[in-house]
């Protein structure tokens, strides 16, 4: 390109130019607050403060889905602290049932007593969490089963219960720190499990109640009490499940702290030094203007007669 400008006032141009780029991007830097705001400020950078983005992005969802695991935990404990507790009472009943005193009249009183503890317990096993049924496994929108004392065939007559859902709890919990965990048991491993099942041992005692068979409640209750025992392994289950999702939550915003760290160390902008680099610019710039201004200004006709 051809220019009519001396090579003086060139220089004097592109000089200026340099000092006023390095304001402005100085004065961006302190009004956002960040030293890298374009992939052109650092090059070298950006692949790393990409990474790092993804990681705090990653690890954000972590943290979200450990609040969800530690609601599901808690309700969980709290249903199964409730459930437990009924089931001491049902074993109290049924001592009370297989007390010799106890007549025909007041085993049917307490018949429907336990009756009352199957709908509460039920209730238990459709624990719900902002809408899902947390003891649902991976069909969590529905309960898995629902009262049916009615029943003479099938399942049901044995267990005063419908099964409405049979599907497993796969779903794991990503820890931050590295690998993952179950953070859920199914309604039928805590409350229907083969052998301990908490709707069977109930649906004895109540039946044998109504039928007056001293033999039978008598031997319900160490059906009641293996079932207790199921409910505490499950609750334990959840106590060990909130221990771990605790830990995480520690490391994950462990872990947050670090990642602004490292984010802050590459994009945050040093406000106290670009205050000072601006007043440097600035009265540069001012200092090359006056002294463009005081220069002499000389051309040919100057010589001529």
């Amino acid at each position: 390109m051809i220019t009519n400008l001396n090579p003086s006032s060139a220089i004097f141009l592109a000089n200026t130019d340099r000092l006023e780029q390095s304001i402005s991007d100085t004065t961006n830097e302190i009004s956002s607050g960040y030293r890298v705001n374009v992939a052109s400020d650092d090059p070298d950078q950006i692949e790393t403060l990409l990474q790092l983005r993804t990681d705090e992005q990653q690890n954000t969802q972590i943290q979200s889905n450990l609040s969800s695991a530690t609601s599901d935990a808690d309700s969980a404990d709290t249903s199964l602290s409730a459930a437990i507790q009924l089931m001491d009472n049902a074993v109290s009943l049924a001592t009370q049932g297989a007390n010799s005193i106890t007549d025909a009249q007041g085993r049917q009183s307490i018949a429907q007593q336990v009756a009352a503890i199957q709908a509460e317990m039920v209730s238990y096993s459709q624990t719900q969490v902002t809408g899902r049924y947390i003891f649902s496994g991976d069909q969590d929108g529905s309960p898995s089963y629902q009262l049916d004392l009615t029943a003479t065939t099938g399942p049901a007559a044995t267990t005063g219960v419908d099964q409405l859902s049979g599907a497993a709890a796969t779903r794991q919990i990503q820890n931050p720190a590295g690998g993952t965990f179950a953070a859920s048991e199914t309604a039928q491993q805590i409350f229907d499990a083969p052998g301990a099942s908490v709707f069977a041992a109930l649906n004895s005692l109540r039946l044998n109640l109504l039928a007056n068979n001293t033999t039978g409640i008598e031997n319900s209750i160490p059906a009641l009490q293996a079932a207790s025992a199921q409910l505490n392994t499950s609750d334990a289950f959840y106590g060990n499940v909130e221990n771990q999702v605790n830990q995480a939550n520690t490391f994950a915003s462990q872990y947050n702290t670090e990642l602004q760290t490292e984010m802050g160390n590459i994009q945050d902008a040093d406000v106290a030094q670009d205050a000072t680099l601006l007043t440097q610019g600035n009265t540069a710039l001012q200092a090359a203007f006056q002294a463009e201004g005081e220069m002499p200004k000389t051309s040919l006709f100057n010589y001529l007669g």
